[in-house]
């Protein structure tokens, strides 16, 4: 095997995670978000495994347009919408269904022709980054509904800003605003993302947007997926390329910033920023090898990080190394590099060798 970092994606877990959402909102229906390549785990591999999903959400316009080319038939929604004639024809020619969170959309949408479309007008309840001011919204939901191309109903639709803080009151505090907005507006809502999903119930409505969760991460601060019984989807793993006796006060890496504290062993394995491994995840980020818990010393460099053997004595050339997955959840990772999930999975670049298994 050429040594170098794999991402496993274990398709069953993702099943298994769609499900978990469809139990904790079994009345509503779900739109998968797949953006940013599927939060990093392939976006053509995810919709052909959710089959059940009852819609997708991408982002941009290139991420719709590459579903459809890939096959997939069933509704794609475009998060940021569209910014001008061309594109909506497009997305016309595409059918893929819109956002519409500001006025320049509206407009755009009353001048044009062509073949119907779906539309979801966004409200901004709170978030303060995309969506229609609650004052403008019931003018625009008429015009919509007038709108020759647009088919009907119109949709409504919010982001939870908050919602990974679950002692945060903006999320009620924006689901009020919402159904404030849109009591005399007869359409279907949409409120709730994973963190929404799983606990924010007065978030619930005919349509639930489930991304982060789907992955096998928790979408809330200080937590983990196993406490909502999620199952890790990616499992980032390379292997030891070298494995060195070092004495004590020996110096490990760029910059001295690691010294080994007795005599012992260092490990080098095949992974670093230049693959997307986060390089602030130094001195103490864990690792598993061997099924045992180790540590990061030294600073990740380019291409290889170095790792503090005494927990896995037995260790040698070729052995696995597991970043986060299976055994090692993605969050404590996140943590200890200052960042979250989300950016582990997306940042990972294309020398990671990708496999599926279902």
């Amino acid at each position: 095997m050429i040594p170098g970092p794999r991402a496993h994606i274990d398709l069953s877990a993702l099943e298994h995670n769609f499900q978990i959402s469809r139990r904790h909102t079994p009345n509503a229906r779900q739109i998968v978000v797949i953006k940013a390549n599927g939060y990093g785990h392939g976006m053509v591999q995810v919709a052909q495994a959710l089959h059940d999903a009852d819609a997708f959400a991408v982002a941009r316009l290139a991420e719709a347009i590459y579903l459809r080319e890939a096959g997939i038939t069933k509704p794609v929604l475009l998060l940021e919408g569209v910014l001008d004639i061309e594109e909506l024809q497009l997305a016309q020619r595409h059918q893929i269904d819109l956002v519409v969170h500001c006025l320049e959309q509206v407009n755009l949408l009353i001048q044009a022709t062509g073949s119907a479309i779906n539309v979801w007008l966004k409200v901004d309840t709170g978030m303060h980054r995309l969506g229609l001011n609650p004052a403008n919204v019931s003018k625009a939901f008429q015009e919509l509904t007038s709108c020759e191309i647009v088919n009907k109903p119109v949709r409504l639709m919010t982001h939870l800003a908050n919602a990974d803080d679950r002692q945060d009151n903006l999320s009620q505090q924006q689901c009020d605003t919402f159904k404030k907005t849109c009591v005399d507006l007869t359409s279907e809502h949409s409120i709730a993302n994973s963190a929404g999903i799983l606990g924010w119930p007065t978030s619930h409505t005919e349509w639930v947007r489930p991304g982060i969760m789907l992955y096998g991460s928790s979408p809330f601060v200080n937590d983990t997926a196993a406490n909502w019984d999620l199952h890790p989807v990616m499992t980032l793993s390379t292997s030891l390329i070298a494995v060195q006796d070092y004495k004590k006060g020996d110096a490990i890496g760029y910059g001295g910033s690691w010294n080994c504290p007795e005599d012992m062993r260092v490990g080098v394995a095949a992974i670093g920023y230049g693959d997307g491994y986060p390089r602030h995840a130094s001195n103490g980020a864990p690792v598993l090898i061997n099924d045992q818990r180790c540590e990061v010393v030294g600073r990740v460099s380019m291409d290889m990080i170095c790792i503090d053997l005494r927990n896995s004595p037995g260790a040698s050339v070729g052995d696995t190394v597991v970043l986060w997955g299976k055994g090692l959840p993605a969050e404590e990772v996140a943590n200890r590099a200052g960042t979250i999930t989300y950016e582990l999975f997306c940042r990972l670049t294309s020398r990671v060798k990708f496999t599926y298994q279902n």
